[in-house]
């Protein structure tokens, strides 16, 4: 396998775009992707980006990344959040998952983070099995919440 992870830039956005919709299908809400391409690129290549990005890449074609933010606790300090993980749909059983994984590890202990959270959908078996290798704890107590601000 002569698969690469490295750091995202501003040009893999596009591609990273397409990902996030194929991804949307997946999940069953191909109409929840509302982001721009515009806010999409400042929010992680801006002057403040909030976003960071590794890219799994392998003859110049992405085939996956990870997505990750900082959350912050004020009972824990400082988490990485991860916001999503995608392999496309053709490249997903030769260990490209468990190569950005590995890689977001290397990056939260080098960052002084304490933890790496996440949320996965409950009928996602997949996804939940791969996180069960890496020995994640499920939390079935926190609801989630949110409200949209217009």
């Amino acid at each position: 396998m002569s698969i690469t992870i490295r750091r995202a830039v501003t040009e893999d956005c596009p591609r990273l775009m397409e990902l996030i919709r194929e991804l949307a299908e997946y999940e069953k809400a191909p109409n929840d992707v509302t982001v721009t391409m515009e806010h999409f690129i400042a929010s992680g290549f801006g002057t403040n980006p909030v976003w960071w990005a590794f890219v799994a890449e392998e003859k110049g074609v992405i085939l996956g990344f990870a997505l990750y933010y900082i959350r912050y606790s004020t009972w824990k300090g400082k988490a990485m959040y991860l916001e999503d993980i995608i392999v496309t749909e053709k490249a997903r059983g030769r260990g490209i998952g468990r190569l950005l994984f590995d890689q977001l590890i290397e990056e939260a202990r080098a960052k002084k983070f304490n933890r790496i959270i996440w949320q996965v959908l409950e009928w996602n078996e997949p996804a939940i099995n791969f996180y069960r290798k890496y020995n994640a704890d499920f939390d079935g107590e926190w609801l989630n919440a949110s409200i949209y601000i217009n």
